[in-house]
This record gives structure tokens, sequence and C-alpha cells, in this order.
């Protein structure tokens, strides 16, 4: 079994949502290699444990990581959002929820599904199977208004319409396949001293393909009010995230249920009778130390943001 991931914050998320005596179960929501979930396994011999992953492949390599831990550890092959939103588990409810949004090492380097533009390697970058448009798919088919948007939408890149045009015209000519083609040609087009610049120019482009194509963004913003309605009272459900736009929708929601009013601001009484829901045990995102940063580059932007669930009264978005 070869290894190639290194769970990012793995003492701080230990920290933040170290069992109690009597926290029983955690659900590990983006299993991965099963990094954070043999960690907890190994140092608390009374939980169990169920990883969410929806790529079987990777989940062969956790089965195989974790079978020491039989009869304790639980796998379910699925999108998080669809297990939380069919829970499967009926009275069973978590004490623990965590989810680490970050790209494994091992789609990147051994999935040949196109995550990284390093290697030369089909236009893929479909985490599951059961998705049926591939990032070639979007390149070579839709409109240019729209890749310049998804661009811009999902991967924050300022040079988007420029890249846009750019594929609408390269395509006219011979379909994109490759990585190595769609890299190229980012490259190209990009103005000098982005193509001189401290990350690769099609960095923000690949990762805009990549939530486009899994629907990232939408998936968190569906799973997280479901997933805190399964955790039980006391409960903690902890958030790691990569880049801004994944963060953002992190940090409005375990805000806006932190708060006990929501009537608006104008109305000079409160009469909502409101209650907050959770209590954020992050003030602040803990982030990477430096010497993590320094060991494990791709950890360098990751966020962790915590909360502890107080009631079950009805959720108010």
């Amino acid at each position: 079994m070869d290894i190639v991931h290194y769970s990012v914050l793995k003492e701080e998320v230990y920290s933040y949502l170290e069992p109690g005596e009597d926290d029983s179960l955690l659900i590990d929501c983006t299993l991965g290699e099963g990094g954070h979930t043999e960690m907890f396994l190994s140092r608390c011999p009374h939980l169990n444990t169920i990883g969410l992953d929806a790529d079987e492949k990777i989940m062969d390599v956790a089965k195989q990581r974790l079978a020491v831990y039989e009869g304790r550890a639980r796998f379910y092959n699925q999108w998080f959002n669809g297990f939380f939103r069919q829970y499967p588990l009926g009275d069973e409810r978590p004490d623990l929820i965590l989810f680490d949004l970050g790209i494994s090492i091992f789609h990147y380097e051994k999935s040949g599904r196109g995550f990284s533009f390093l290697r030369d390697e089909p236009l893929d970058m479909r985490l599951s199977a059961d998705l049926e448009i591939s990032a070639a798919d979007i390149v070579n088919n839709y409109p240019e208004s729209e890749i310049a948007d998804l661009i811009f939408q999902f991967g924050e890149e300022r040079y988007s319409r420029r890249f846009a045009r750019a594929i609408v015209e390269d395509r006219k000519k011979v379909p994109f396949e490759t990585t190595v083609q769609l890299a190229g040609l980012i490259k190209r087009v990009s103005p000098p001293d982005y193509r001189r610049g401290r990350i690769h120019p099609a960095t923000k482009t690949f990762q805009a393909l990549r939530i486009a194509v899994n629907g990232e963004l939408a998936r968190l913003d569906s799973v997280l009010l479901n997933a805190l309605q399964i955790l039980r009272p006391g409960g903690r459900m902890g958030v790691i995230t990569f880049h801004s736009l994944e963060d953002r929708i992190v940090k409005h929601f375990f805000k806006s249920l932190n708060k006990t009013c929501i009537c608006p601001p104008e109305q000079p009484i409160c009469n909502c009778k409101g209650r907050k829901i959770v209590d954020i045990l992050t003030k602040k995102p803990v982030i990477p130390t430096e010497q993590e940063r320094s060991e494990n580059p791709p950890s360098r932007s990751a966020k962790l943001r915590v909360v502890r669930k107080i009631s079950d009264e009805e959720f108010r978005i």
C-alpha cells in the first residue's frame, strides 16, 4: 500500500474534535486515503468511524490502511451531500463530523484523470465515475461566455475572458483531449508577467474546471445544514477549506447559526424569539504552522473552522 497524501492540520483537528468518553461516532465526510480517520482510531479505542468518499479507488486505499480497525470503521462510497440527504443510519447520530475539502495528492499523482497540468493525462477531472460531464466536455462544448464565467467565478481568474476566447478559437482546429494541451494554450496566451508569476498561469483555470465538473461548491452549500441537523446536540463539526470560495460558504453558514436574533436590523425590538444553534469554537480560522507549510506545501492555504452544536431547535437559515 502506497500512501501519497499527507492529511493537513492533523494535530489541530484532533485538538478541536478530540472525542470525550461519551463520544462514540465520527463521520469523516472526505475519507481520502484515511489519514484523519486513522489518527482518531489509533488514539481513541472506544471510537467508531464512518468514512465517505465518492471515489471508489481512493476508498480502496483507505480500506487497506484501516483494515487493522475492522469492526470500528465503516465505509460508504458516495458523495457526502447524498449521504446526509438520505441519511442511512436511522437513529444513530454522530458525535463528531469532519470535512477536509482538499483534493488528495492521490488524485494529482495516481488517478490519471487530469487533475494536474504537470502531467500529460486525459482532461477528465471527475472524482466519481457517476458524473457525466468531464473537463474536456466543458472546454470543447460550452459557449465562450459560459467558459469565461465559470473560470472567473470558480477560479477567480482575472484573465478568464482572454482564456475562454483562446479556448474556443483553438478547439475549432482540434478538440482538447489532454491537460498538456489546455495548460500549454493558457500559458501561451497569458501576458508575459503572468507567465513568469509565482504560480502556473493555468492553476486557477484548472481549479475552476474541477469545481465545475464535480459540483463542489453546490455540494458544500447543500450538505452543511443537513449534516448539522444530523449531528447530536453537544457534538462538534469541523471543516477544512482550501480556497476563499469554500471558506466564505462555511464562515457565513456558521455565523448565521451563531446569532441569537434574526430580526431585520431596522427592527427596533426583537420578537423572533431566536436562539443560537451553534457555538463557534474557532473565532479565527486555524491555519497550518510554518513547519507544516514547509514540510507539506499543499497545506499552505488550509483553514479549519469548528463549531459545537447547542440545540436541535429548528434551524433558521
